[in-house]
């Protein structure tokens, strides 16, 4: 069975990269500490799932990124394939990930990548893991998506993601209350949307965006034989106090989520946050077991 691992080792890796990044990209140093974070949350989001997985064991994420958590397990002796296709929305994340799988390849342990769309991926019964974060709210088809993946697995492996909820009025991405529709949101809220400076290509991002929810997710389950969901609902707890402990995090925050955050967990009622049905959470850490 694989150990839990070494934060150091994980931030010392992180800490070469991006000195590597300041040398020849410093104008990239800032894109790359927002994604080093979130890599860091990632892999301990994923710690309990691994836990299981003996080293060597076939690994999908789908929606790599900048690949460091795939790059990351890589180096833990993990099988890792990094299902990457640069969408709308993300023409940005091009030059510095070509600069992490450059640094990792250097290295010896650059995953392999697929540059398709999970909607269009073929493999059958390959993989003992799949997980993905903050990308399935992205995807052209949920259900495509999700039949594609649980394909890809081995019988009786699972797919983890996270993502947003948008059965949740608010949509974090541009930090904006949502009104039943994304048509309708975008109506009252265009001004907001599409002169954004949270993101790089608001206009891509946007339409990107696909609404995905619980009750979305569940039904889409339904109509995939022998699949089986779970949600976990220590998400939502868990990202209330990386509000108050992680302050580039916070700095993306709007100034309610941070005085919602410090307040909820100064009180220690936090942890009532795991009683929470998972539809009404705005965000959604789901388990997809193939049969």
């Amino acid at each position: 069975m694989a150990a839990e691992p070494s934060s150091e080792g994980f931030n010392s890796f992180l800490a070469e990269l991006r000195h590597s990044v300041s040398v020849s990209h410093v104008h990239l140093i800032d894109l790359y500490d927002v994604f080093a974070q979130e890599a860091r949350f990632g892999r301990r989001w994923l710690t309990a799932s691994l836990l299981s997985l003996p080293r060597g064991s076939d690994i999908l994420e789908v929606g790599g990124g900048l690949m460091l958590l795939s790059v990351q397990l890589q180096r833990e002796g993990y099988q890792v394939t990094a299902l990457e296709p640069i969408g709308a929305g993300f023409s940005s994340f091009v030059e510095l990930q070509s600069l992490v799988l450059k640094f990792a390849t250097a290295a010896g342990y650059a995953p392999a990548v697929l540059p398709v769309a999970v909607e269009d991926l073929e493999i059958k019964g390959v993989f003992d893991f799949a997980f993905s974060v903050n990308v399935m709210e992205h995807v052209t088809s949920v259900n495509h998506a999700l039949a594609n993946v649980l394909s890809a697995l081995k019988p009786g492996r699972s797919y983890r993601f996270t993502c947003p909820n948008y059965a949740f009025p608010y949509e974090p991405h541009f930090n904006i209350p949502t009104l039943f529709s994304k048509k309708l949101t975008e109506r009252l809220f265009r001004v907001q949307i599409f002169n954004s400076r949270r993101v790089a290509d608001p206009v891509g991002m946007w339409a990107s965006l696909n609404w995905i929810s619980v009750r979305s997710v569940s039904r889409a389950i339904e109509g995939i034989p022998g699949g089986v969901v779970r949600f976990e609902r220590a998400i939502l707890r868990d990202i209330l106090v990386r509000v108050v402990v992680d302050d580039q995090f916070a700095s993306r925050r709007s100034g309610w989520v941070k005085i919602f955050a410090r307040l909820i967990v100064q009180c220690r009622v936090h942890h009532l946050l795991t009683r929470l049905p998972a539809s009404l959470s705005p965000i959604m850490d789901c388990s997809v077991l193939q049969m």
